[in-house]
């Protein structure tokens, strides 16, 4: 998504003039992803062009942000730095409803990530980052909600 600037704590990422909008709705609460104005379809990571129809003309829209985990990884050792106090955490691709083609990458946060799944409901859930401010990762809801 953008480059990673990494302090003495964890990684930090660096906001670009392609990635700003993305950052300033996570600052809001909010999801929003990158829809192209000419084909309609949305692209996460945001791109400088439509990665479907080349378009330059691109909009932030906001998304629901709840979805399903589509592939996962739980880390048990990791050499990130920031990171060995979290261990295990799972870190995964989510589908999300309502947005075809598209998956978004964070963390998965709550007492039931160890026991994650392939198609387990999350929905976004904004972690503030210090030095940097809130990032969208997910945290498990329940089915009937």
């Amino acid at each position: 998504m953008s480059e990673v600037a990494v302090t003495g704590q964890r990684p930090v990422p660096e906001s670009t003039t392609v990635t700003d909008p993305y950052w300033a709705a996570a600052r809001r609460g909010e999801l929003a992803l990158q829809r192209c104005v000419e084909c309609r379809r949305f692209t996460h990571p945001p791109l400088d062009i439509c990665r479907h129809c080349g378009s330059v003309d691109r909009r932030f829209e906001r998304v629901r942000g709840r979805g399903r985990i589509e592939t996962f990884s739980v880390v048990h050792r990791t050499a990130a730095p920031g990171f060995d106090d979290r261990v295990p955490y799972v870190i995964a691709w989510v589908a999300l409803d309502g947005v075809p083609d598209v998956r978004v990458f964070g963390n998965v946060l709550g007492p039931r990530t160890p026991q994650a799944y392939i198609g387990m409901p999350v929905e976004v859930s904004f972690e503030q980052l210090d030095g940097f401010g809130p990032i969208p990762n997910f945290r498990v809801v329940e089915e009937d909600r």
